[in-house]
């Protein structure tokens, strides 16, 4: 009895990993040669491109830092020297010593009470901007009002004048309202330094987020309240947190108009560093060094406390499917 050889009986010949063309004739796919599965050489070479000129631009980033650090732990006769050191082998503590008792002049502020003025103007400014961006935003993304489309060129024109030009004027203004050399009058002038960028940042990511989300909730039981704080402010945190830094960073970091304002014991950080200098005197650069890292740390604290809410914020809130 003889017997046939089927398509079938074939296939079960040469396993299921053969294609099988005709009867009886079975073929094998043709492996892949190596060359189709490596990226192309042009696109390995622009990867390597990218990567070293992002190391070159990050080197000459954190450069200036590392240069200030080090100068802060140097001396002074080393600091002159036509040699530089990339590394503080002449290692002191005397820089921060001088720093921190420093008098910007006698009978004026010195770092702690420079720290307390720049501390409460610059937390003041930060809650008071977010409060009335975070207002004025929602209004303009979501309200349609007759001069909306002005207010918004308004925002902008104002944010492109200097506020160098308007410096004799803002000065006329405050000793109006007697308001020199206070607090509060130097926080008036900086909420409305940082004010227009917040506002058009943060109407970005108001409009970036849809209505319907809270028409959803609403229709799940919440009311319009419950609605926009348990859905909708969680996904604008990341622009809260974004525009609370550029307002602290801009605030804590103000020279002119503190300079123009304040005065004694109430001059901030950024106007002390002025007490380092002297037209009798060298400069004592590594006490400047010390001084700058010292006024620099708040900034990178306040940072690594709001990073972490940054990141969180882009994954909260969330859409039933």
């Amino acid at each position: 009895m003889s017997t046939q050889v089927t398509p079938a009986t074939q296939l079960g010949t040469i396993g299921v990993d053969e294609v099988v063309g005709e009867v009886g004739n079975a073929r094998r796919p043709r492996p892949r040669s190596l060359a189709v599965r490596r990226p192309p050489r042009r696109r390995v070479l622009t990867r390597v491109g990218l990567n070293i000129a992002a190391l070159i631009v990050f080197a000459c980033s954190v450069f200036p830092v590392y240069w200030m650090l080090n100068m802060s732990f140097t001396r002074g006769e080393s600091i002159i020297s036509r040699t530089p050191s990339f590394l503080p082998f002449d290692f002191t503590l005397g820089n921060y010593a001088t720093a921190w008792t420093r008098e910007a002049a006698p009978g004026q502020t010195d770092f702690v009470h420079g720290l307390l003025s720049s501390t409460l103007v610059t937390v003041g400014v930060l809650v008071v901007t977010l409060v009335l961006a975070f207002l004025a935003s929602i209004a303009v993304a979501r309200i349609r009002f007759r001069g909306r489309r002005s207010f918004i060129v308004a925002v902008l024109i104002v944010q492109m004048i200097p506020g160098e030009a308007m410096m004799f004027t803002i000065y006329g203004m405050i000793d109006d309202w007697r308001l020199m050399n206070t607090l509060i009058g130097l926080g008036i002038v900086y909420v409305a330094a940082v004010i227009p960028f917040t506002i058009w940042t943060l109407r970005g990511f108001v409009a970036g987020v849809p209505a319907d989300l809270e028409e959803a909730a609403m229709i799940d039981g919440c009311t319009r309240t419950q609605a926009f704080w348990k859905v909708t402010f969680p996904l604008l945190a990341p622009g809260l947190v974004a525009t609370g830094i550029f307002a602290f960073i801009q605030s804590w970091n103000e020279f002119t108009m503190a300079l123009l304002l304040m005065k004694g014991y109430n001059l901030t950080l950024p106007p002390w560093l002025l007490s380092f200098q002297s037209a009798t005197a060298a400069t004592n650069w590594g006490a400047v060094m010390a001084a700058s890292t010292l006024i620099s740390i708040p900034v990178v604290i306040f940072f690594l406390l709001v990073q972490g809410r940054m990141s969180g914020g882009l994954v909260s809130g969330a859409v039933k499917g």
